[in-house]
């Protein structure tokens, strides 16, 4: 009599708790778009689904059969998530969010508790059944894509007509430099010849005339 009786709690506690293994799986999004975390429970007795954050103490999104649940919702998830099938169709408990950003990158957990066929039964999954790695990338463009590429090009060609015309004035600017030494060069040798013409007469010894002698 009592071996029956351990079989059926056994069988109990395995009908009232299920866990599901979860896979994690990686999603990427760009920044300003809707995205939908897959989830599917499994079976049809949903009544509650949880979503949460890994490094969050609030809910993503709380809901039951008969509404969304806002309290302790995390205040950044607030208009923005939704499940995508509120009557959760086919364990279909996916979740919508909206307008994601480069905060919204995190590991989601999804968790639900199910009604089992007796109504004094729930079954009530501890494990999550569905972890998603969210990464919230920039679209290109936005942060200096192509306005980056555009402006890198229009950047260099001013960039080069600058370094052309630096080019052409330095030219200028030796030619000019090249043109005063020359003629600084001349001036100091012009002076030299005079200062040298006129040292040597300077220098020279006075001879006075020669007297005619008579024959």
């Amino acid at each position: 009599m009592e071996m029956p009786a351990v079989t059926a709690l056994a069988l109990l506690f395995v009908g009232v708790f299920t866990f599901v293994t979860a896979e994690q799986k990686n999603i990427t999004a760009e920044s300003g778009q809707d995205v939908t975390l897959p989830c599917r429970a499994p079976n049809n007795n949903t009544i509650v689904v949880e979503w949460r954050r890994a490094d969050l103490d609030e809910y993503v999104l709380l809901y039951r059969d008969e509404g969304s649940v806002l309290e302790e919702q995390h205040p950044s998830f607030m208009n923005r998530v939704d499940l995508q099938d509120r009557q959760m169709k086919d364990g279909d408990v996916s979740l919508i969010l909206k307008n994601v950003t480069v905060n919204d990158a995190g590991t989601y957990e999804c968790h639900v508790v199910q009604r089992e066929p007796s109504p004094k039964k729930r079954l009530i999954n501890n494990k999550p059944i569905c972890i998603m790695d969210v990464r919230v990338v920039d679209p290109p463009g936005q942060t200096g894509g192509d306005t980056e590429d555009g402006g890198k090009e229009d950047g260099g060609k001013e960039a080069g007509g600058k370094e052309d015309g630096g080019k052409e004035a330095g030219s200028v600017g030796l030619i000019v430099c090249l043109l005063v030494s020359a003629v600084l060069l001349v001036a100091a040798v012009v002076v030299f010849l005079i200062y040298r013409k006129h040292k040597q007469q300077s220098q020279d010894p006075y001879q006075p005339p020669v007297e005619m002698q008579p024959v």
